[in-house]
């Protein structure tokens, strides 16, 4: 008998991943999200319960799958109700979050004779859907090879990397590379429109040599055309480079490029474009746009 399955965090991602789940013979009995006519639409569509609050999904649901935006939020869905009669129910946690706040959930958790594991996803709405993402798992190793099944039904390939918080580390890595090499690409673009070269050649390029990227492919043709529709968006990009930022703080290091994209989506969000995808970083790079004013000679 597959587990029941409640969702807290309904938005994008929560909403894909739930029907994802569906679709692949999970029965999803209850969905939870502060938008509650979200939860209600997404319930109505899978014929399922839109709870009324944290503990009556964690009530109706044998695993729950928790998909929220920070670490405000993760402490207040835990302190919240969701731990109610938590004793022997499985969290899933798929929040980009610090990794403290994962050990945190753990502990809470443990206290309450539940488990719990982060699965740190790193791509985006339309492998949500597919059941394509790329899962970076932490936590005790029983409680990876208890989520597996679901596990394999969102991603290919879920990875455990270590105990609970080390996958989050890899998953603020992870963001933090991504997030400089598209604010380098939106710079190169920029400066290439501005030097008339042909922007379709020069991605072309950029693609056969060492500036070759995983961003130039899912976002090189977008910063062009300002095709900004949001899968991972810049107030989102900011937060996660903080992330890693407060980690390599911790350490005793100092790192540059990352300081310095920070700010460029702490621009964005300052300008009103911090819910444009994180391509949008283009428009503060492009001669003549909005962001980046095209100066007088």
């Amino acid at each position: 008998m597959p587990h029941k399955i409640g969702f807290v965090g309904v938005g994008r991602m929560g909403a894909n991943m739930a029907r994802r789940l569906h679709e692949s013979g999970f029965p999803v009995v209850a969905v939870f999200d502060a938008n509650a006519a979200a939860a209600q639409t997404l319930a109505t569509e899978l014929g399922c319960v839109a709870a009324a609050n944290l503990k009556a999904v964690t009530a109706l649901a044998d695993v729950i799958v928790t998909v929220v935006s920070d670490d405000r939020a993760m402490k207040k869905i835990f302190t919240g109700g969701l731990l109610v009669r938590a004793k022997g129910k499985l969290f899933i946690n798929c929040a980009t979050v610090t990794p403290a706040i994962h050990v945190w959930v753990e502990q809470k958790c443990a206290a309450k004779g539940a488990q719990t594991l982060e699965a740190c996803m790193a791509s985006s709405i339309p492998q949500a859907r597919q059941g394509t993402l790329y899962l970076m798992c932490g936590g005790k190793p029983e409680a990876f090879e208890r989520a597996r099944p679901i596990l394999e039904k969102l991603g290919d390939l879920p990875r455990y990397i270590g105990a609970a918080g080390q996958a989050a580390q890899v998953k603020a890595l992870v963001n933090m590379v991504m997030n400089a090499n598209t604010a380098a690409l939106a710079e190169g673009l920029g400066l290439g429109d501005a030097l008339g070269l042909d922007l379709a050649m020069l991605r072309e390029v950029f693609s056969q040599t060492g500036a070759r990227s995983g961003v130039l492919q899912t976002d090189g043709e977008d910063m062009q055309t300002r095709e900004h529709s949001c899968f991972f968006s810049a107030a989102h990009a900011a937060k996660d480079s903080g992330i890693a930022l407060k980690l390599a703080k911790q350490q005793g290091l100092i790192l540059p490029l990352a300081a310095a994209t920070k700010k460029q989506y702490e621009r964005m969000i300052q300008a009103g474009l911090g819910e444009l995808d994180k391509s949008g970083i283009a428009e503060l790079t492009f001669k003549g746009r909005g962001g980046n004013p095209a100066r007088q000679t």
